[in-house]
């Protein structure tokens, strides 16, 4: 530690944010009028002042308080004045002092200082610090540009502790308020272990600098290089004859990728091979696939999807609007909208619409996207016998593209549409495989979140898509998949039902399809009726459609050629116009016949009336059966035909027939397969008719499977053969106990006008279809 050897009244110079250490030459710029003034003062003081920093470097008339009372007593070595009145000086720190006392004389500042007067010879301890020092300033001086190799050079040379010191504290990069703690340590050990700790942070600092710095330049690297390689890309396609390049198609199909709105998955696979469209020369034959496959991902909605309109009522009236009767199909759709109106979500439902041809199955599933305001899709599965035209082909082959779910998702443009599969009955299998066991995942809401497509080879979501398919014949659709729908039968129209459709649906459409107008073409309802009963004969309204567009097209010739000027169809213009009737309006026999029984049948185009004749022959017990039967309907004729020879006494008939007659069972209509099992108690009926003689009642119509004991089992399709045999003209059906159930599903306009027996045994037939013999 120095010892205060003098005392010395010097002017003040108060630093602003700088500060000058012993031993080192600075050059300043004095500008305030109080430090020029002292200048001025210094002139006769031996050029001599004290530097002493602010605490705040803000304050432009500093007083005692606001400075730090240790500091350095320099000399001027130059001073020169410039142009703006500012004096620029160059000052020399020759040693440390401290202020005893402050003047201010208005115009100067004064202070009285003591200087500290130090040993210039070092002891062991200060060399020991100085070559460490001196060893991390040299690596400081390598790692950082901020210190030159003049003041390592100056360093090494100097063996003066106090000099070495204060010129390693100026050629650091510290605070203001470190550099003071620097000037303050009187004692030189101490300000070298100060310095040596804070010359090691410093190199801390450095090291993490020069990473941070490594990594900036890599990434810049990096950067610059594909920007590089892209331009000579650029300049080498230029050369090969592609002038633009592929630059802009690339940043054109990135842009669309982002804004596809793909999942993570599918977008980090469309970026993967973007990558490798790009870096692929465009003459490539795998090129072109590459594009196909990245516009079909564009292409798929991923994320784009229609609002449902949840207003029930406005849903209803659409439904009205575009079909007539339907009314459970209408009631689940209604049913799905209340749902998603609570629960704001809901898998998509899968509902199969089945029934005969013509009954409107397409239509309505384009009316409940029309309510529920979805896109529609409608996708043929009739004759589909290839797994791919589900699954898709996979890239690998010529021509690949998705499977045709795929496909109509593109056509939709949303995620949420009414996706219709029609004709899902009749889709074949081969060798190609079985696209029934493809649609396996498509129609199951558990799985179809994650529909995979061969081509695509990425899941796709159609958990919110609205399947709705159509069926002709259920029983020909595999159990799995028929597991997986929720059916909706949709049996047929009745006369009513049909008449009401052709006033307010078809014969208006026909008329504007035909340039008519109401004023020109009206019809009666009994011409309807009429066309109705003798023109047409089927379920649905098909048939009639094209009998109405006949009688359109009659009348616009007659119009156009002056014939008349207004058509009116009436049931005698009908007739001329259509011809003679097709068909005859029922089917019930004129009279009562023996051996004649009608019995009821489901057919795919609806239900039926069938015919069943007996004939009994003397002969040798010969039983005989046509009409192009099936197994189960030849076998129901064998079991009427057991359970009559195990009931001959009762039912009164000669033990011995099967041995000495011949019995001839024929159904008409030779030409159409017929089969099932629902038979038994008609042809039962006919035979024990044909063998004793009893006549059946023509007004009698049945259905009903037979056992050997003579019970009668239920049957299915009963709604639909209950309307065949009100359209044949029949007035009592005889029908299983079992199907009591079934009976609220008949119309209610049928089943007014129908009488309906319910039997559980064969005897309870004969009393109702047979008649009392008469002597």
């Amino acid at each position: 530690m120095g010892e205060i050897r003098s005392e010395r009244r010097v002017p003040l110079l108060p630093l602003r944010g700088v500060l000058i250490f012993p031993g080192t030459i600075m050059h300043l710029d004095v500008g305030r009028e109080k430090s020029v003034k002292a200048l001025e003062e210094a002139k006769s003081n031996g050029h001599h002042l004290f530097l002493a920093t602010q605490k705040e470097t803000t304050l432009d008339d500093p007083q005692q308080e606001d400075l730090y009372k240790i500091g350095t007593f320099a000399k001027i070595n130059q001073a020169s004045k410039l142009s703006n009145g500012t004096v620029r000086i160059q000052v020399e720190g020759i040693q440390r002092g401290e202020i005893t006392s402050f003047k201010d004389y208005g115009d100067v500042l004064v202070v009285d200082v003591s200087l500290f007067e130090v040993k210039r010879e070092g002891d062991i301890e200060s060399e020991a610090l100085m070559r460490t020092l001196l060893s991390m300033y040299e690596q400081f001086a390598k790692q950082s540009k901020r210190a030159s190799q003049e003041t390592v050079n100056s360093l090494r040379e100097t063996t003066d502790p106090e000099l070495f010191s204060d010129t390693v504290a100026a050629n650091l990069t510290l605070k203001l308020t470190q550099k003071q703690e620097l000037l303050e340590l009187i004692d030189v050990n101490k300000r070298l272990h100060k310095l040596i700790e804070r010359l090691g942070n410093e190199q801390e600092v450095l090291g993490l600098e020069r990473k941070i710095g490594q990594r900036v330049k890599k990434a810049m690297e990096k950067t610059q290089k594909e920007y590089y390689l892209r331009e000579q890309m650029k300049a080498i396609q230029k050369e090969l004859g592609d002038r633009e390049g592929r630059t802009g198609e690339i940043a054109e199909l990135r842009e669309k990728i982002d804004a596809a709105g793909m999942p993570e998955h599918v977008y980090e696979k469309a970026i993967k091979e973007l990558g490798r469209y790009e870096k692929m020369p465009a003459n490539a034959g795998e090129s072109s696939i590459l594009r196909t496959y990245l516009d079909w991902l564009i292409q798929l909605p991923w994320k784009n999807e229609t609002e449902d309109e949840l207003d029930v009522g406005r849903a209803e009236a659409i439904l009205n609007e575009d079909h007539y009767g339907l009314d459970k199909v209408k009631e689940r759709v209604l049913e799905y909208l209340a749902v998603r109106q609570l629960t704001k979500s809901m898998k998509g439902p899968i509902l199969c619409l089945a029934g005969p041809p013509g009954v409107g199955k397409t239509s309505l599933a384009r009316s409940i996207a029309r309510s529920l305001n979805r896109e529609f899709v409608r996708m043929s599965l009739g004759g589909v016998r290839d797994e791919a035209e589900i699954r898709g082909h996979r890239r690998t082959y010529v021509g690949a593209m998705p499977g045709r779910l795929i496909q109509g998702m593109k056509r939709a443009g949303t995620i949420n549409p009414v996706f219709l599969l029609d004709e899902i009955d009749k889709m074949a299998q081969d060798f190609r495989g079985d696209p029934a066991s493809a649609l396996l995942e498509v129609l199951d809401p558990e799985q179809n979140s994650t529909f995979s497509d061969h081509y695509l080879e990425e899941a796709y979501d159609l958990s919110k898509v609205m399947f709705v398919t159509t069926a002709n014949n259920i029983a020909t659709i595999p159990g799995p998949l028929l597991d997986r729908m929720e059916i909706i039968s949709i049996p047929g129209y009745t006369e009513l039902e049909k008449l009401e459709i052709a006033q307010s649906y078809l014969l208006p459409k026909q008329v504007s399809e035909h340039g008519l107008k109401k004023s020109t073409l009206q019809a009666k309802p009994e011409a309807l009726k009429k066309v109705i009963r003798y023109y047409t004969r089927e379920a649905g309204v098909r048939g009639l459609e094209r009998q109405l567009a006949t009688l359109c097209r009659k009348a616009a010739k007659m119009i156009v050629m002056n014939e008349r000027k207004r058509v009116v169809l009436t049931e005698k213009m009908v007739e001329t116009m259509l011809g003679k009737p097709r068909f005859r309006y029922g089917m019930a026999e004129v009279e009562d016949q023996v051996g004649a029984a009608t019995g009821l049948a489901y057919t795919s185009a609806g239900g039926t009336t069938l015919a069943i004749e007996v004939s009994a022959v003397p002969g040798k017990g010969k039983l005989t059966l046509t009409g192009k039967l099936g197994d189960v309907m030849k076998e129901s004729a064998q079991a009427a035909f057991s359970y009559i020879r195990s009931r001959s006494k009762e039912l009164e008939i000669d033990p011995g027939f099967n041995e000495k007659t011949d019995i001839h069972i024929h159904v008409p209509e030779g030409a159409t397969p017929k089969d099932g099992p629902s038979a038994g108690i008609t042809m039962a009926t006919a035979l024990i008719s044909a063998l004793t003689g009893r006549k059946v009642d023509r007004e009698v119509g049945m259905t009903g499977e037979i056992t050997l004991r003579g019970r009668v089992l239920p049957i299915g399709g009963l709604k639909e053969k209950a309307m065949s045999a009100h359209r044949a003209g029949i007035r009592t059906i005889i029908i299983p106990k079992d199907n009591e159930r079934d009976v609220d599903d008949i119309p209610e306009s049928v089943r007014k006008e129908l009488k309906i027996v319910s039997v559980s045994h064969l005897d309870e037939v004969l009393k109702v279809a047979l008649k009392e013999e008469t002597q």
